[in-house]
């Protein structure tokens, strides 16, 4: 597929115990609906090929001569199909009986991978039947007259793609399988499973699953019986899921009666990119013994736009959540920046905070950690001097909110214009008032953090920034103005963020009276209020209008450098993200304007003052993000100019 995905499946046939002619007939089934989806991989369930539950019956030599048969009646009669298949099926091999994956594509067995960790404990009683991996001596197996190589360290490989198999307990153990492959490179697991159900046994399978793909950086592609194995003494339900690091991506509705395919891509871009930046990665390699076997196969590349076409959900707002997960988000964030801010203030030996409060988003949600950390710390809010600064810009609604704001939080007022001390500075330096330039915008910014850094000083104070993430991704900040303060509470939260928190703040943490004046700030257009209002005293100068949509330049630098995507990729996303939203036409021109900006500015970002993390996006010079101020964006914007 395009730009690294893999599209997946994990098929769950409907199956008759024993009965492995009707077995290969619904597996056949699965294998020709998921080619027509564009499945590039899938897995069957464990011992799909004969059903999990023949219990004794594996000792009949008939059923294993009709499980063979049958597997290779499978392989012949999808020969048609590109796609690589993956099914469980027991075989015999040095006298005795293994629990095997057979990997197999095109009319050709490509390799067979034995269980590891046989069950044989409570209901499980495979180790009556079979023989692990770690007691066979031979690296290869035949089957039907044919030799296939057999090993539990073959990885199947595709160009970047790298394909391990384990079988259900090797994901239960304490060092499983697919550890061991992730460090081979195995980058998407397929497991064959047979997970019976119990109460409460389908949530913690499902955490296991997320858990080990995040542990090994991986898609994980799981599998398990369902309706038609033995009832016995147990159930199956037909689990399926389909994760990558840590995400759930699809998965099936448990206790259906019919066959079912779960299928979703796996973005394998990504996870090398995750691999090559965690350098601890392959810490673990000493524990690796034995070669690995690298099996090549053919990533299937079907025609037409439906093939390509992503089902997966690709987030147009990466960084907020919805319902309860976002709530969730949000109390984290502000303990984070409280005790953040609150260690910051202690060590300092500060008797005060200095907020400057415009009356938009940021600085009023500065002010709220601020207030927060005076609490959490048990010190008076008052202590907290909130200062307002009316400039050539400042709107009645905004100057409003402002003092609205900081009265009603009981916090410290002080209003401090700034329009005389300007006008001056304007005829120190011979600048015409009427010419609205940078000059014009920056000499506010600038008189506003001189005001902010002396009034610090004179109180024992610090400067709390107000700045965000999104900002200073894009340099969208006065150098040296708002740009700098001496802790950056709003470091690492980006714009589309920003007011879901204010709106946190407003549903759970404060009075109507605040909360009031916080759905008023919320719904106030995002400008600096550098520009002079119109003639209705309406704001003129509105930053989206100027930089772009903050939801696109969010997405762009989420993906940007959480992922390390190319122009071209981010592109693609977004259009899938934003279709009906922004056109290609859009979406192009501020994605350029976002790495024009990006490079451009980096020398602002090179000396940010400190500021807590709070997600796994950030700008800090310390830590997350080293480059060169004066680094090309050529290839970058090259590309971008080249989509269509």
């Amino acid at each position: 597929m395009k730009y690294g995905f893999v599209k997946v499946a994990a098929a769950v046939p409907k199956v008759s115990v024993a009965d492995c002619s009707y077995n290969i007939v619904r597996m056949e089934e699965l294998m020709r609906l998921a080619a027509s989806e564009g499945v590039q991989i899938m897995a069957f369930p464990e011992l799909s090929v004969t059903a999990y539950t023949c219990m004794d019956l594996f000792s009949q030599q008939i059923l294993l001569s009709e499980a063979e048969k049958s597997l290779l009646q499978l392989v012949s009669s999808t020969a048609d199909l590109p796609v690589l298949a993956i099914v469980g099926v027991p075989l015999i091999t040095e006298n005795r009986l293994i629990n095997a994956a057979v990997v197999f594509q095109q009319g050709e067995i490509l390799g067979v991978v034995p269980k590891t960790y046989l069950s044989g404990y409570k209901e499980f009683q495979e180790e009556r039947w079979f023989t692990s991996s770690l007691e066979l001596r031979e690296k290869t197996i035949s089957i039907g007259g044919r030799t296939c190589p057999l090993g539990s360290q073959l990885v199947f490989q595709a160009g970047e793609v790298g394909v391990g198999v384990e079988i259900c307990e090797d994901l239960w153990v304490p060092v499983p399988s697919s550890s061991l492959l992730a460090m081979r490179g195995a980058n998407i697991i397929f497991n064959l499973s047979a997970s019976n159900e119990l109460i409460g046994k389908a949530g913690y399978r499902r955490q296991l699953v997320q858990q080990q793909s995040a542990r090994c950086l991986a898609g994980y592609v799981y599998a398990s019986c369902g309706f038609g194995e033995s009832t016995t003494d147990l159930v199956f339900s037909g689990s399926a899921l389909i994760a990558e690091n840590g995400n759930i991506l699809a998965e099936s509705d448990r206790f259906q009666k019919e066959g079912q395919l779960v299928v979703s891509e796996i973005d394998v871009d990504y996870l090398q990119h995750d691999r090559r930046v965690t350098t601890s990665f392959m810490r673990g390699n000493p524990l690796l013994s034995g070669d690995t076997v690298r099996i090549p196969f053919s990533l299937p590349d079907y025609p037409g736009e439906k093939a390509n076409t992503l089902t997966r959900n690709i987030d147009p707002h990466p960084f907020t959540p919805e319902g309860l997960a976002l709530k969730a988000r949000c109390e984290e964030i502000f303990k984070i920046q409280v005790s953040g801010l609150a260690k910051r203030l202690v060590h300092a030996h500060a008797s005060t905070a200095v907020v400057g409060i415009s009356g938009g988003l940021d600085s009023t949600l500065a002010l709220l950690v601020t207030a927060m950390a005076f609490d959490y710390l048990g010190w008076p809010r008052e202590k907290v001097i909130g200062i307002t600064m009316p400039g050539f810009g400042t709107t009645g609604r905004t100057y409003r909110n402002a003092v609205n704001l900081i009265r009603s939080l009981g916090v410290t007022l002080r209003e401090i214009s700034i329009k005389d001390a300007c006008v001056q500075h304007f005829k120190d330096i011979a600048h015409d008032m009427e010419k609205h330039d940078v000059t014009y915008e920056n000499s506010q910014a600038r008189e506003r953090t001189q005001i902010l850094m002396d009034v610090a000083n004179q109180e024992n104070g610090l400067v709390i920034g107000t700045g965000d993430l999104s900002e200073l991704a894009l340099g969208w900040a006065t150098y040296n103005g708002d740009h700098m303060s001496m802790y950056g509470v709003n470091s690492s939260i980006p714009k589309t963020l920003v007011k879901y928190l204010v709106a946190w703040v407003a549903e759970h943490r404060v009075d109507s009276t605040s909360r009031e004046t916080l759905m008023d700030i919320i719904d106030t257009p995002i400008s600096p209020e550098l520009i002079p209002a119109d003639a209705q005293g309406n704001i003129q100068q509105k930053t989206e209008d100027l930089v772009g949509p903050y939801e696109l330049h969010d997405f762009f630098i989420y993906h940007f450098l959480r992922y390390g995507s190319r122009p071209a990729k981010l592109f693609y996303l977004a259009c899938n993200a934003f279709e009906g939203i922004y056109d290609a036409a859009t979406i192009k021109k501020w994605l350029r304007i976002c790495f024009r900006r990006f490079f451009q500015q980096q020398f602002k970002r090179s000396c940010l003052p400190d500021g807590p993390k709070v997600g796994s996006v950030s700008l800090s010079p310390r830590g997350d993000w080293r480059m060169p101020s004066d680094a090309s964006a050529e290839i970058w914007l090259n590309e971008i100019d080249s989509l269509s």
